[in-house]
């Protein structure tokens, strides 16, 4: 496993397992054991998934120490704010059976963010978080909020993919030390990715997946990445990445793939910014 060190130190691994879109909370939970048994000791939930308390069934019965893990969740817009985070957050940890989250973000940029980041600022003093961040947010918000708080975010969740490289918004973020986690990875198969000429030439080269091939991208641009899957034999297949190599040119080729935009939607569409708003976690 390769580690990526946020700014404050913490070690966080670099390749960890998502669960959006496991709402049954028995697959989910079986997911969530299949995937400890590979190997995978980060994992990344969400208020919003719906789904923390299956993840808090597996690491209960895991033999794995609490200590290995590095558990993730987000905080929902409709519980934004400085008392809404605090009851929010505890909530989460309860349904998680933790003592202490790894890492806490503000899952969208919208609402009372600032009044959310001064409580979970304060849950970081005391102990009960051990790294803070964000989620969807573009540049300028998120240096926005660097600058004009105590404890600036430690990390961003974007959207990042062979399609929505997000190369700009990565150096933004390595000039104010952010580390740059990627969601849908594999574009959740749109632009059919997994028949990408490019990548199957790349994949071929190497004997892999195109879906290694990916997130062994992701991994030589220092980037966290989450993967999903419900079937063992595909975690498995993504989790084996560390024993090769792109080369600098193989990597110069897939910029070409980048379409600098995202592939689902924009978190700058008023239509879509109240579609989130008006979403019940």
């Amino acid at each position: 496993m390769n580690y990526v060190i946020l700014k404050n130190g913490i070690q966080m691994p670099q390749l960890g397992f998502g669960v959006f879109q496991i709402p049954d909370l028995k697959q989910c939970e079986a997911s969530v054991n299949e995937a400890l048994e590979v190997g995978y000791r980060l994992f990344d939930t969400a208020t919003a998934y719906q789904n923390e308390e299956a993840i808090g069934n597996a690491l209960k019965t895991s033999p794995i120490a609490r200590e290995e893990l590095f558990i993730t969740t987000k905080l929902w817009i409709s519980d934004a704010g400085y008392e809404k985070t605090k009851k929010a957050f505890f909530t989460s940890l309860k349904k998680l059976g933790l003592d202490y989250l790894d890492l806490y973000l503000i899952h969208q940029p919208f609402n009372d963010v600032y009044g959310s980041w001064r409580a979970m600022e304060e849950l970081y003093k005391e102990g009960l978080i051990k790294a803070i961040g964000v989620c969807n947010f573009a540049p300028d918000r998120l240096v926005d909020l660097a600058l004009y708080n105590e404890i600036a975010p430690m990390l961003n969740q974007i959207e990042a993919h062979p399609f929505h490289q997000q190369q700009e918004a990565q150096t933004v973020m390595q000039a104010y030390d952010i580390q740059m986690q990627s969601w849908g990875p594999f574009a959740e198969g749109k632009n059919d990715i997994f028949q990408n000429e490019l990548l199957a030439s790349i994949a071929k080269n190497h004997g892999k997946s195109i879906a290694q091939i990916v997130l062994r991208w992701l991994m030589q641009r220092n980037i966290v990445a989450i993967p999903k899957s419900i079937r063992k034999e595909r975690m498995a297949e993504n989790f084996a990445i560390f024993d090769f190599e792109l080369t600098e040119q193989e990597m110069q080729d897939i910029v070409a793939l980048d379409q600098k935009k995202s592939s689902f939607f924009d978190h700058r569409d008023p239509a879509m910014v109240k579609w989130l708003s008006n979403y019940k976690s």
